[in-house]
């Protein structure tokens, strides 16, 4: 399960039928005001920082800083309760009852849970936050004076924050492949297991969000659904490989019922122009580039 900051997104519909039978209640966007509330408290927080880097007194760091590390509090504080909740509060008539079992999950990190495992961990916008607040701190000790101590000139300082600010940046978006672990990870478009290290594929979006495939139709079904996205990167497996991801616009294609991919669509790639044309040779097929893969209908 995701949780963004205006819904619930993820495998919710699975989850919920999961915890039925174990007397959990089921998560729904709209029992939750922290969703009508949190686009608005996130959008005036970031208009306070551009505020303040511009045009605000060290008085008014101080203030934005405070403001933003109480929300911090708050909203962990909130976030455990509505887990206590959510883990506590249980269906007496549920299928199946543990005396004396609570089902409250991390508030960060991992617990045990009968026989699952949670895991509880920012995303992509968790580590956002927790950036903004670490440049927000050494502002404030920079402006307190504490950091004189550490650095003796203050360009130092302000080379040392830019340098953190770039490595920061850099590593929220790096465009680099995530390795499809097998058997493991699900098909963000169909949800099946990726279990079949030849048909797969991965690609990235400019914010540095990962989205894995069981099947190149899956990708291309998710890619025509979310037209908007910005797509920054696409990898593909290499056919004539176990679980190798290649770089989706230099590979080489053929299109063949023969392939049997798991969700049909029948698309294998290759690294190799020559593997390739051997195969297509073999059945009376064409070799494709990325771009009439991504035409074909």
């Amino acid at each position: 399960m995701k949780i963004f900051s205006y819904k619930l997104g993820g495998q919710v519909e699975i989850i919920n039928g999961l915890n039925h039978y174990i007397g959990m209640q089921t998560l729904h966007a709209e029992n939750f005001i922290e969703f009508t509330l949190l686009p608005y408290i996130i959008s005036f927080f970031a208009l306070l920082a551009l505020v303040t880097a511009f045009y605000g007194s060290k008085r008014m760091l101080y203030i934005t800083f405070g403001l933003f590390l109480a929300f911090g509090i708050i909203a962990m504080a909130d976030f455990w309760r509505w887990e206590y909740n959510y883990g506590h509060n249980l269906d007496p008539s549920a299928a199946i009852i543990v005396p004396g079992m609570a089902y409250q999950p991390p508030l960060i990190g991992f617990k045990q849970l009968l026989n699952f495992g949670a895991y509880s961990i920012p995303d992509i916008g968790g580590w956002l936050f927790i950036a903004s607040g670490l440049f927000m701190l050494v502002s404030v000790l920079f402006e307190a004076g504490y950091l004189s101590k550490f650095f003796k000139k203050k360009t130092t300082i302000k080379t040392t924050i830019a340098s953190f600010s770039f490595i920061i940046l850099f590593a929220c978006n790096t465009g680099e492949m995530d390795p499809i672990k097998l058997n493991k990870d699900k098909c963000d478009y169909c949800n099946m297991t990726i279990s079949d290290g030849r048909f797969g594929a991965e690609l990235i979006t400019k914010k540095g969000r990962v989205y894995k495939f069981d099947d190149l139709s899956c990708l291309k079904n998710y890619k025509s659904e979310n037209a908007s996205e910005e797509n920054i990167k696409y990898f593909v497996h290499n056919f004539t490989a176990t679980n190798q991801l290649i770089d989706a616009a230099s590979a080489h294609y053929v299109n063949h019922y023969a392939l049997r991919s798991p969700m049909g669509g029948n698309f294998a790639g290759f690294q190799k122009v020559e593997d390739a044309k051997n195969y297509a040779l073999k059945h009376g097929l064409q070799v494709l580039t990325w771009e009439e893969i991504l035409n074909k209908k």
